[in-house]
């Protein structure tokens, strides 16, 4: 589709006032990493474009005692750049680490990786693995909405036409010992787009798993999370063991989910691999 207009807009109510007005002809470049590929390839949804890149209280990384929260427009560099995050949060770093080429990671944007909707985007499942919240707002309303709820089909989110992603909030537990990794599996590492990323994050209290949570992304038409495998994991000592068969369990799950796609059987045994590594890579880091 052709683009007939470009609208470059500074603050958000800005963007918020267009977006009601145009609804579903009109779509927003922030990084422009994807959308401008579909454009060229003829792909866009709408023919008229809001450019978002110039919103600087979109791309504040914001601490506080109880949550981090990320602007919308906060790049991968910005993560990969930020200490605490890597200290703190060391698989949401990993991921961002892991995105593109340096030239896609100053460019593309937080927000931008989770509106897509890839199967594969690489920050998804860690931010899915911390439980983050996002923060979406329309001229007349604002809502937050879980980060696992917003996926509902591939390439199809919750996000209504006239809404945009304004920030994503990340729980912080002060007093618990966090134990957290992230791991993908492409073609090359430095430009893959990722056949399997998988991240974990785990609290243990005397070996034991007292909460986990794990994320998937290419595994599916979208990225999420893997409760049958949380299930067995919770409440179970940490071993080599219980991994073995956590991976088994991981594996088995992908039967009905990628039934009759070429890649179930690589898949199902490459994500034992994954998960394995990504899982001792947390506990030992």
């Amino acid at each position: 589709m052709g683009i007939t207009k470009v609208h470059k807009a500074f603050d958000i109510n800005s963007v918020l006032q267009l977006l009601e007005k145009h609804r579903d002809k009109a779509e927003v470049l922030a990084g422009g990493t994807d959308l401008l590929v579909h454009i060229k390839e003829d792909k866009n949804k709408g023919d008229i474009i809001i450019d978002i890149s110039d919103i600087g209280e979109m791309k504040k990384i914001e601490i506080f005692e109880k949550e981090i929260v990320l602007g919308a427009l906060t790049t991968f560099s910005e993560i990969v750049q930020s200490k605490y995050i890597k200290d703190k949060i060391p698989g949401l770093w990993e991921a961002a680490k892991s995105v593109g080429s340096p030239q896609i990671r100053n460019m593309g944007t937080v927000g931008g990786n989770i509106c897509n909707a890839s199967p594969a985007a690489d920050i998804v499942p860690p931010l899915l693995a911390l439980d983050a919240i996002l923060n979406i707002k329309s001229k007349d309303e604002e809502r937050t909405l879980k980060l696992s709820e917003f996926y509902k089909d591939k390439n199809k989110t919750a996000l209504k036409s006239n809404e945009m992603l304004i920030s994503i909030k990340i729980p912080l537990q002060k007093n618990k010992k966090i134990h957290m990794g992230f791991e993908k599996l492409g073609p090359r590492n430095a430009l893959s787009i990722s056949k399997i990323s998988s991240s974990v994050y785990i609290e243990i209290e005397d070996k034991v798993m007292k909460n986990i949570r794990i994320a998937s992304g290419a595994l599916g038409g979208y990225p999420l999370r893997e409760y049958s495998v949380e299930n067995f994991l919770k409440g179970k000592e940490l071993c080599d063991k219980t991994i073995e068969e956590a991976s088994e369990k991981y594996s088995e799950s992908l039967t009905r989910r990628l039934a009759g796609r070429s890649s179930l059987e690589y898949k199902r045994e490459a994500v034992k691999g994954v998960f394995k590594k990504v899982v001792y890579n947390a506990i030992n880091g």
